[in-house]
């Protein structure tokens, strides 16, 4: 019919939120190395989302757009030349089945990095904000049932998540010898240990 049904991750719109927790956690944050594919049209619009916002902020950002799994050492090598205070990591395949990198470079350097969801953070990431996956999918699961029942996707809205998260990953966090500040706590819906 021409249009579309589905459900937003609205990561670009909630950028702004995790560069604020990244402040949070570092009060004296100057600047962040944002890590997302560069091949993707939709993750640069996430980079450029943050860019629009990080200055505002007084925040620098590095971006280290990636094409595939041998640029992340190259993309390490940059920010050790220039360390950065925290990363950024825009979720998609390609960062999802590197993350693993990314968690032992934050170990490494003891540098705070935030995702956008919380499977990063039970898989040993620090910290994420973003949509609740399980309410996303509870409601793509929604819309396709009312498809399969006739209904036209043309009919159904594109819609937009309602809850949010802000998980934290204390052993993590003890990992990397960071203590985590009572405001971060304070936020937090979970708190993995």
């Amino acid at each position: 019919g021409g249009h579309l049904t589905g459900i937003s991750d609205v990561s670009a719109e909630v950028t702004p939120k995790r560069l604020e927790l990244l402040r949070d956690f570092v009060p004296q944050l100057h600047t962040v190395a944002v890590l997302y594919n560069a091949s993707d049209p939709g993750m640069v619009l996430r980079y450029k989302a943050a860019e629009a916002v990080a200055g505002a902020a007084g925040i620098s950002l590095q971006p280290f757009g990636v094409r595939e799994p041998a640029e992340f050492g190259q993309a390490f090598e940059g920010m050790n030349r220039n360390m950065p205070d925290a990363i950024l990591m825009v979720s998609d395949v390609l960062t999802n089945l590197n993350r693993r990198l990314v968690f032992e470079f934050a170990a490494a350097h003891r540098l705070p990095a935030i995702y956008e969801n919380d499977g990063y953070v039970r898989d040993g990431g620090l910290m994420s904000y973003g949509p609740d996956i399980k309410e996303s999918l509870d409601r793509v699961a929604s819309l396709v049932d009312r498809i399969l029942k006739g209904a036209r996707p043309a009919d159904l809205p594109f819609e937009q998540p309602t809850l949010f998260r802000f998980v934290i990953n204390l052993q993590t966090a003890k990992a990397l010898g960071l203590t985590v500040p009572q405001v971060i706590l304070t936020q937090a819906d979970e708190i993995v240990e």
